[in-house]
């Protein structure tokens, strides 16, 4: 196979999920650029440096571009991130009664909302994105025994966060999560677990 041949393959295979990734990151149109940067770097490394499998590599290329855009402007991340909650909440739907769906779609999302980013990001990887601990590790730069205690903490943290928010009345106007300054990011997996 050609190197053009694999990255046809790999771009075909991937690029959906990689946007979907960048978008649930940094809103659509800024999760394109990133999207697109990530596959840029992927064909100039198709060569030797891409491994298989390839989308948790993408992945974790796409988290970087995003972590460097980051620090690069704070401000515009701040605006992008309110955006990508906003189309990663419209993105599932659920058979059933829409009143009833509604309000566990408005109950989760604000549950989630109030997590810390580290605990949002692991969470959607595995949720929304469908990767495998394994490949979620890959993608945060950590082990799979970091990630596998940083995820059951998450989880955890979600339990309470739903049971919160279930609690509270769903017609009341849910008060917008804290914004937190962004400066140098946290670390997610890289180091020891939280």
């Amino acid at each position: 196979m050609t190197p053009a041949e694999r990255f046809h393959d790999v771009y075909e295979a991937c690029y959906p999920r990689v946007l979907a990734y960048a978008a649930s990151l940094v809103g659509r149109e800024v999760g394109e650029d990133i999207t697109s940067e990530t596959f840029t770097i992927a064909w100039r490394r198709i060569h030797d440096e891409v491994p298989h499998p390839t989308l948790p590599w993408l992945l974790g290329v796409a988290r970087n571009l995003v972590r460097e855009m980051r620090r690069r402007d704070a401000l515009r991340y701040l605006l992008a991130a309110e955006e990508a909650q906003r189309l990663a909440g419209g993105a599932h739907g659920h058979a059933g009664d829409v009143a009833a769906m509604v309000t566990d779609r408005h109950i989760a999302l604000q549950a989630l909302a109030g997590l810390p980013e580290g605990d949002r990001e692991l969470l959607t990887l595995i949720a929304w994105h469908g990767l495998s601990a394994k490949e979620a590790a890959t993608v945060l730069n950590c082990t799979s025994a970091t990630l596998a205690v940083r995820l059951y903490r998450a989880r955890r943290r979600l339990e309470k966060a739903l049971e919160a928010a279930q609690s509270a009345d769903p017609y009341e106007p849910a008060e917008a999560a804290p914004v937190r300054p962004t400066g140098t990011p946290r670390p997610h997996c890289e180091g020891a677990p939280a």
